[in-house]
């Protein structure tokens, strides 16, 4: 058995939403847990139905029907989403209804483990909506693999499959703490990184499974695969600006020039232009740089402007009280540069920006994390040193890992 019970780092801060939702859970739970105990009235025409469909679907002896359904099987039937009866209503309550104790206790658990981090990124409100979003999404997922279906699925899995997938996309660098328990061999808790335990998630628990049972089962594969694929979607959607990078904007051409993020014009977009843009910053003309930056084509930058130009510009805007732009050069130096020189450099400065000017520690810790990885200087790691002291300040404890 391999069980998920922490995951590190995490802000000192109070996760509202996550731990509203598990009271929420957690309460409907126990408001309907005595009706799993009462027996069905069966001249109700609800009754009659759920008894009607598992019948027909699961071919279940209406002998065993009769003498095994409750009021709170009928309740989950009537509230359940059932794909051949779509409704939006029926897809939210269906999250907040579980068929029993051990489905919400490990729901619960993973939504406690993963969605602190993810509610503190997006805050509050913008994270209560993407876990609802992806929550209808897994409905649809689930919609698609069982169409024409009359059995409902219910559980907060398809939602939290949401959050894993935001979190798989976000937080690549983290630890997760999973206790083993291969009795007598093993039985110990040990850290892995954070995508092989969301990745096992999504392949060895529900995309194999799906392959060999053809959908059949107890299980809402579909629910399951389609939130976390939600999930990752949104979260690459939303990418840029949960990681405080530069504000995309539509690029206008003008007589003069090309408008850029950083208002008024640059130059055109010319081989001649990564000239131009060493020169402005030699001249300490750190704007019009940026702005000549930001507009010229990805595909030039990356071929003509070198990665320590583009470092020196995220730096001289960082100095300048630019801390937005300054992050989007170094990503771009990131992005445009996936081997060679200037990537620990990047990757410190990107973590002390996120850290001391947005104020996202867990975003920090993924950045000094890559560096480690990139073989640092004896003065880069001391640099990473300095900030893993503070990350240690500022958050509930780091992995083992990095050690500089």
């Amino acid at each position: 058995m391999f069980l998920p019970i922490g995951d590190s780092p995490n802000l000192p801060r109070t996760p509202w939403v996550t731990w509203g939702l598990i009271a929420l859970n957690v309460a409907l739970f126990a408001l309907l847990w005595p009706l799993s105990f009462q027996r069905a009235d069966f001249e109700d025409g609800a009754t009659r139905q759920y008894l009607m469909v598992l019948q027909e679907e699961r071919q279940i002896p209406v002998e065993t029907l009769l003498a095994h359904t409750s009021r709170g099987d009928v309740v989950r039937f009537e509230w359940g989403s059932k794909p051949a009866q779509l409704s939006l209503l029926t897809m939210l309550t269906s999250m907040f209804l579980h068929g029993g104790l051990m489905h919400l206790v490990g729901n619960m658990l993973f939504l406690w483990i993963f969605g602190d981090n993810i509610e503190h990124r997006l805050g509050r409100l913008p994270f209560l909506m993407a876990y609802l979003g992806t929550g209808l999404a897994a409905a649809l997922g689930d919609t698609l693999l069982r169409l024409g279906s009359s059995v409902p699925s219910v559980g907060a899995s398809g939602a939290i499959s949401g959050v894993l997938g935001l979190y798989f996309l976000w937080f690549p660098r983290n630890r997760v703490r999973v206790f083993v328990f291969l009795f007598p061999f093993l039985m110990d808790v040990i850290e892995l990184p954070a995508r092989w335990v969301l990745g096992a998630y999504l392949v060895l628990d529900n995309l194999l499974p799906l392959l060999v049972s053809g959908g059949s089962g107890g299980v809402s594969y579909g629910a399951h695969i389609g939130g976390f694929v939600a999930g990752v979607g949104l979260a690459w959607t939303l990418r840029p600006a949960a990681w405080g990078e530069g504000v995309r904007r539509p690029v206008k051409t003008t007589p003069g020039g090309v408008a850029g993020p950083l208002g008024g014009t640059s130059a055109p977009a010319s081989a001649d232009a990564a000239t131009t843009f060493g020169m402005l910053l030699d001249e300490d003309r750190v704007d019009e740089a940026g702005r000549l930056f930001f507009d010229l084509p990805r595909e030039l930058t990356r071929r003509t402007i070198p990665a320590v130009e583009k470092l020196r510009l995220a730096q001289s805007l960082a100095a300048g009280g630019q801390p937005r732009p300054a992050l989007a050069a170094l990503q771009r130096v990131l992005s445009e540069h996936p081997r060679g020189p200037g990537r620990v450099e990047a990757h410190l400065g990107a973590a002390q920006l996120l850290l001391h000017a947005f104020d996202s520690p867990t975003a920090a810790y993924q950045h000094l994390y890559s560096a480690l990885e990139e073989s640092p200087s004896a003065e880069q790691s001391q640099v990473a040193r300095q900030l893993q002291a503070e990350l240690e300040a500022r958050t509930r404890g780091l992995p083992k890992r990095p050690r500089w």
